[in-house]
């Protein structure tokens, strides 16, 4: 039941590790901790300059059954009196016959699921914040989510966070949402809102002021593609750039897709397909061959043909392929970066000239 220290994450007695790493270690608020240490006395052993709350692995252990503990229906201070003690209380007595229940046709359809019951999330070798994360999603704990993304944003930076902790996260709430049934949507939809909320925070709290001589990237999902997650991830990280972006979000019409290239004259369009079955080369085809401006000074587009579902052939001219969102944000920042200079020199027409 203990985990071990992990790398950079000392946890002898003479260093352990801060609240906010545990927290997001095992999915629960820091807040939560703080409220167990001071009411039950589920705290740490010791605290360096009789300040600063530092977690052993013994304290960890104690926490991880008091997690266990309360998730499985024990009362917090009994549960509490357990983990400290180290004994396991009698299991949560059924409620009466009188007492409203949810049908046996709903149980029986969705038995109660529990973290740490058997039912964790297939997470394989990931950062411990990834299974803070899965278990507070199982849990449906709302604010724990929020607080937890939010921290790791602040913490690791948008691409670090998105790469190493809300997909890894994101992928194992939808393999067992596969394997279970019908079971797990719900979870895979919260976590989804959540994740989505932290990234438009991203977005919003961006210092403003885009680079006004840069034309606009515009992101969009192919026909038929539901998947935004991703371009909400690649929206948040060029609102951090500075760079001018628009999103269209899901399942763009070509008709659509077509009118805001020609009105807006971008640097780079960013085309999102989840899978083979989606992928628009077509489309791609068009976005790239189309041209604006005037005669002797047209000019077109790059696309970025983004996501799992242009997996194939090398991309033809005027197209792209990042590998990811990192991979993504430095194409589209060099392309910004080449088209401000050439308008500075006087050479609009050349600098959006990428095919």
């Amino acid at each position: 039941m203990n985990e071990p220290a992990q790398p950079g994450e000392p946890a002898g007695p003479a260093h352990g590790i801060t609240t906010g790493a545990v927290a997001r270690r095992l999915g629960v608020a820091p807040t939560t901790l703080r409220s167990w240490d001071r009411r039950y006395g589920i705290g740490p052993a010791a605290r360096e300059d009789g300040r600063h709350r530092r977690w052993t692995s013994g304290d960890i252990a104690v926490l991880q059954e008091m997690c266990r503990l309360t998730a499985s229906g024990v009362p917090p201070a009994e549960a509490a009196r357990a983990a400290l003690a180290g004994t396991v209380p009698a299991a949560p007595a059924a409620p009466a016959p009188s007492a409203p229940s949810v049908p046996a046709a709903v149980t029986a359809a969705a038995p109660a699921r529990q973290p740490g019951s058997g039912n964790g999330l297939p997470l394989g070798d990931v950062r411990q914040e990834c299974r803070g994360l899965g278990r507070a999603a199982v849990r449906l704990d709302s604010p724990t989510m929020d607080e937890m993304l939010g921290s790791l944003i602040g913490e690791y930076g948008l691409v670090t966070t998105w790469e190493e902790v809300m997909v890894p996260t994101l992928h194992a709430v939808g393999r067992k949402w596969e394997t279970s049934g019908d079971q797990y949507v719900e979870v895979e939809h919260l976590l989804s809102w959540h994740v989505s909320t932290a990234l438009r925070r991203v977005s919003i709290g961006a210092p403003s002021g885009p680079r006004a001589s840069a034309p606009p990237i515009l992101l969009a999902c192919v026909p038929g593609e539901q998947h935004t997650l991703p371009l909400e991830a690649l929206t948040a990280g060029l609102a951090e750039l500075g760079l001018p972006a628009r999103m269209f979000g899901a399942a763009v019409p070509p008709e659509a897709l077509d009118q805001a290239v020609r009105r807006t004259g971008p640097v780079a369009v960013v085309l999102w397909a989840q899978a083979r079955s989606t992928a628009h080369h077509a489309l791609a085809r068009h976005v790239a061959d189309t041209t604006w401006g005037v005669k002797g000074a047209r000019a077109r587009t790059t696309v970025l043909l983004a996501g799992p579902g242009w997996a194939g052939p090398v991309p033809a001219p005027g197209m792209l392929r990042p590998g990811g969102l990192r991979e993504a944000l430095g194409l589209l920042r060099g392309l910004c970066e080449a088209a401000t200079t050439a308008v500075g020199r006087g050479g609009a027409g050349a600098a959006a000239h990428r095919s």
